[in-house]
């Protein structure tokens, strides 16, 4: 499938929807690509605060709270196109899950904020839209034995002491997984997603206080966090040393 012609650089260039993909130009929005997918009942699993393009997803390393379960742009990117400062345009990966090859460019340039270039076009694995997605708040101490349990949410933040907690599938299974959890039912992600935006800090947590801390992948957002080396440089150890 193809969008059509677009002069803005923000259209989708292919989507195949039994396959789960779709190559999409570094300039298209995040509700503009999320309103197009709902109609084939299928989402790109990432929900950072505001509106950025796919290109700033990518470049700035942007996620939300569903880096729970889906991580960030590097695991949902199969392939990308770029334009290095010498003019050059390089390929790397694939566009369906089972065809990626090459040097993984996506990874190196995930969080590397234009430095290495810029990004012209991206290759990117769906999902299908959840059927339910239920939410439930919960004291901040039950969170180790959350992670150490059977209970699979999609967003899992820790919030002033509270943990919030999203279930997302077929209606039996969030059913089953909010009776085992427990807590009171409640929606706050938009007001989670509208901090996250005015914390530009972001660290590793190793459980000390923060404003938002979404502790899975071990993130905290505050005011001011320094880090003791660039963004750029961890996200070059990691596209060398995590296997594709």
């Amino acid at each position: 499938m193809d969008s059509g012609q677009r002069a803005d650089g923000a259209r989708i260039v292919e989507y195949e929807p039994g396959d789960l993909t779709c190559i999409v130009e570094a300039g298209m929005r995040l509700g503009e690509l999320g309103a197009l997918l709902a109609g084939q009942g299928q989402r790109l699993s990432l929900d950072p605060p505001g509106d950025p393009t796919l290109g700033e997803c990518l470049l700035d390393d942007l996620s939300g709270p569903l880096r729970h379960r889906f991580g960030t742009m590097r695991d949902l990117i199969l392939g990308v196109t770029v334009v290095l400062p010498d003019g050059l345009r390089a390929n790397s990966g694939g566009k369906v899950v089972k065809n990626v090859a090459g040097y993984d460019l996506g990874k190196l340039f995930c969080g590397s904020r234009g430095r290495l270039g810029a990004v012209e076009r991206l290759a990117l694995r769906l999902h299908p839209l959840p059927v339910v997605a239920r939410s439930v708040v919960v004291d901040g101490s039950r969170w180790l034995a959350l992670h150490r349990s059977q209970l699979v949410p999609s967003a899992v933040d820790l919030l002033g002491g509270e943990l919030h907690v999203c279930f997302e599938g077929s209606r039996r299974s969030v059913d089953v997984q909010l009776a085992s959890l427990g807590g009171e039912e409640a929606d706050r992600w938009a007001e989670i997603r509208e901090l996250q935006q005015t914390l530009p800090g972001r660290r590793r947590w190793d459980g000390e206080p923060a404003p938002l801390v979404r502790p899975g992948p071990r993130v905290a957002y505050t005011q001011d966090a320094a880090p003791s080396w660039s963004p750029l440089a961890e996200r070059v150890v990691e596209a060398m040393w995590t296997p594709s």
